[in-house]
């Protein structure tokens, strides 16, 4: 009975120290993020660093993936527990729409809004195009096909009453759209990306190119049926030769997070974040453009309640 009594004894002590363990072992998460060369990855590093260094028994690994479509699939399958993506893919996949049509994504939240993509519509200086209506009948590339690019072009399109049927389409990459309207074959392209953008950078310094502006009730319009879109402005100088400063439309860069994890988890994770901001912003140029008064902005796709939780403590939902 005594050597019973020994067993039992050790065998509680043994379960009460491996819980203790389990309350204070790693957690460990996977941020998915996007290819190795574009923004998402390191940008992510720099994110996971901070989640990981303030946070106890924390350890997040930023992932390379495919990006926005990939990392909201990943996360909605249980792969990975947080994801830098685009808001309207976001929002796409969320209500099982476009890129997503017939596919809703149950198990995927948002935590806040990062950084601006803004949709940039370039056009040749002797194209004669002022406003997205003088469109009609012109050779315009609206982004590979099936791309965010491409929704965001019909949707801006639609707010001044046109389709894809009135103009003469092209779908091209970022740099193919810069080499054809460079070498005559396309009037204008869009381009949904950081700014300044490469391709451009390049178009502007070889042949030259005009932004066409996007405000006014047309942006209003548009920002009103599609929730994910902000109005921004891209700067005078910008590129070269484009002096005045040019209103325009933006998705934004967003971190996702699985539905499943727990409320205090994702709490602490959204207070790290917007706390040190200022290490993020040292550790990659796009940290300078994240705030927690914009990280509220151009949401359309519901926010975590660990989330919710930590802006409303600062006054901010």
């Amino acid at each position: 009975m005594k050597k019973f009594l020994k067993i039992s004894t050790l065998i509680l002590v043994s379960a009460m120290m491996l819980a203790g363990c389990s309350k204070n072992a790693k957690k460990d998460y996977i941020l998915a993020t996007g290819g190795t060369g574009g923004t998402y990855y390191p940008f992510g590093g720099a994110i996971a660093n901070i989640w990981n260094t303030k946070i106890e028994n924390m350890n997040v690994t930023a992932q390379a993936t495919g990006a926005s479509a990939e990392n909201l699939r990943l996360i909605n399958k249980g792969e990975a527990e947080y994801a830098i993506v685009q808001n309207d893919v976001m929002d796409y996949a969320y209500n099982g729409t476009d890129l997503f049509a017939g596919e809703k994504l149950a198990n995927i939240m948002t935590i806040g809004t990062l950084y601006p993509e803004v949709v940039q519509i370039a056009v040749s200086k002797d194209s004669g195009i002022k406003s997205v209506a003088d469109f009609k009948g012109k050779r315009i590339s609206v982004g590979d096909a099936g791309s965010g690019v491409e929704f965001n072009a019909k949707q801006i399109m639609e707010g001044y009453g046109l389709t894809f049927d009135d103009i003469k389409k092209s779908n091209l990459s970022f740099k193919e759209s810069a080499e054809g309207i460079q070498n005559g074959t396309l009037d204008g392209c869009f381009v949904t990306a950081g700014v300044p953008n490469a391709a451009l950078q390049e178009l502007a310094f070889t042949a030259g190119l005009t932004l066409v502006p996007v405000g006014g009730e047309a942006a209003k319009k548009i920002c009103q049926k599609y929730g994910y879109y902000t109005q921004t402005t891209i700067p005078g100088g910008t590129y070269k030769g484009t002096d005045d400063d040019t209103p325009a439309l933006a998705i934004k860069a967003t971190l996702a997070v699985s539905s499943k994890l727990d409320e205090q988890t994702v709490y602490q994770m959204t207070k790290a974040l917007f706390e040190n901001l200022d290490e993020l912003a040292t550790a990659h140029a796009k940290g300078k453009e994240v705030s927690a008064k914009a990280a509220v902005t151009g949401v359309s796709v519901p926010f975590h309640p660990g989330a919710k939780k930590y802006f409303k403590e600062i006054g901010l939902e």
